[in-house]
Order: structure tokens, then C-alpha cells, then sequence
């Protein structure tokens, strides 16, 4: 699956952990499908928590993301009743809050998300998944070496 067309030749960094993200993402979304909630949405709410009542650009620079992008990722959060939007400190800025509904939403979420969790670790192993967490976010720093938008990665 992750191996080049050409031998002898290097996967393209980003293309393997792209498709590295979807094989993860579709891991987590299948047992998270009857909460109401997949895995982006679950990782914006956790953030939120996370980081209660700080500008949602603050959210947005945690999760990589631009903010068009998240505003975009949680209106159907807020649509739903999970998320509440309030103007932050000044003019310019916004947070949003867990409401209670986004709470039981979070706790359902939450549970299924551990087992997925467990499972993965602990098939994969503790040692190479700490190794591996390193590693990525070694990779990060290289890749944000070379980045116009420079800024520091925690995965």
C-alpha cells in the first residue's frame, strides 16, 4: 500500500501520510458512526475543550488549520446544537463553548474513540507508537523548515 511504482525510488512524504490520514480516518469514523460524529469532528470539539474560551484562531493553529476552514468544520456543529459561537475579546476574535448537548455527543464519542485507541496501540505496540509520535512530529519540524508559514507542531 505505501510502496512506490518505481523501484528503488522514495514515497512522496506527504502523499504517505495523506493516505496514511484516510486508512486512520476511515478506522476511527466506522465505530464513531452511531454517535453522530466523526473523527475531524471529534478532534475540533476536544480542542475546544482543550482550550476553553480562547480565540477560535488559537483552535485553528492547534488543528493545522486555516480558520475559513474550521468555521467551515464546525457550522454543523453549532447547527446541532454540540457548539456555541460568542464574540471573543475584541472585534475581530471568536470562541466557541461545548454545549450541553455536544457534551453526551462528546462522551458517546469518547468511549468508542478509547476503544479504537486501545485497540490500535496496542496492536501496533506502546514503544513503536511513542517512537512513531516522535518521529512525526520530527517530520513536522522538517517539513516547517521549508515552509513559508513557519510555526511549531505538536501531533
Amino acid at each position: 500500500m505505501y510502496t512506490s511504482n518505481k523501484p528503488g525510488s522514495v514515497p512522496c512524504a506527504c502523499t504517505l501520510v495523506k493516505k496514511l490520514s484516510r486508512v486512520l480516518g476511515r478506522t476511527y469514523d466506522e465505530p464513531l458512526a452511531g454517535t453522530g460524529i466523526n473523527i475531524t469532528q471529534l478532534a475540533v470539539v476536544r480542542c475546544i475543550v482543550r482550550r476553553a474560551g480562547e480565540p477560535l484562531s488559537h483552535i485553528a493553529e492547534e488543528l493545522e488549520m486555516d480558520r475559513s476552514s474550521l468555521y467551515r468544520a464546525i457550522a454543523p456543529m453549532v447547527r446541532d446544537g454540540w457548539l456555541e459561537v460568542k464574540a471573543g475579546a475584541d472585534a475581530r476574535s471568536r470562541s466557541a463553548k461545548v454545549t450541553r448537548n455536544g457534551d453526551r455527543v462528546l462522551a458517546k464519542a469518547g468511549s468508542e474513540w478509547d476503544k479504537v485507541q486501545d485497540h490500535l496501540i496496542g496492536t501496533f505496540g506502546k514503544d513503536s507508537w511513542n517512537a512513531l509520535v516522535g518521529e512525526l512530529n520530527r517530520l513536522a519540524d522538517c517539513a516547517d523548515s521549508l515552509s513559508s508559514r513557519r510555526g511549531g507542531h505538536t501531533i
